[in-house]
């Protein structure tokens, strides 16, 4: 892996876990404001125990894909974390929202296509039997 693809994988990476992180925490504390917190969910007509379902699976997610080692349990973190903002993108949509409640969501699936794409080789899954 060159430098530069490093770099690049590491700075979405460390980008990544912290919106991860950050949602998470809103979330878990069931902030009013903030990125998928209370009134954003409300919103989205979502039932509130859900904020502590996503802010416990980022949580964890963010673990996996920081940890060496475990490229199969990275592939299903870095598939949750596609899930989930692709899921954040469309509920916005489906309600006409601006662009402003676009913002986050686009951003963090951004930075999971980036952090996927650029992971080193042994943070990818092989296949045994080719």
């Amino acid at each position: 892996m060159s430098k530069r693809n490093k770099i690049i994988y590491w700075v979405a990476t460390a980008w990544l876990a912290l919106g991860m992180v950050s949602t998470a925490l809103v979330q878990l504390f069931r902030a009013r404001a903030g990125a998928g917190g209370l009134d954003s969910i409300r919103h989205l007509g979502y039932p509130l125990y859900i904020l502590t379902i996503l802010g416990v699976w980022k949580l964890l997610g963010v673990i996996a894909v920081l940890m060496p080692k475990f490229p199969l349990l990275k592939e299903w973190a870095y598939a949750g974390f596609f899930f989930v903002v692709t899921g954040a993108v469309f509920s916005h949509f489906a309600l006409g929202d601006g662009a402003k409640e676009f913002f986050g969501p686009v951003l963090l699936l951004t930075l999971v296509l980036i952090s996927w794409y650029f992971r080193p080789a042994d943070r990818r899954l092989t296949m045994i039997n080719k």
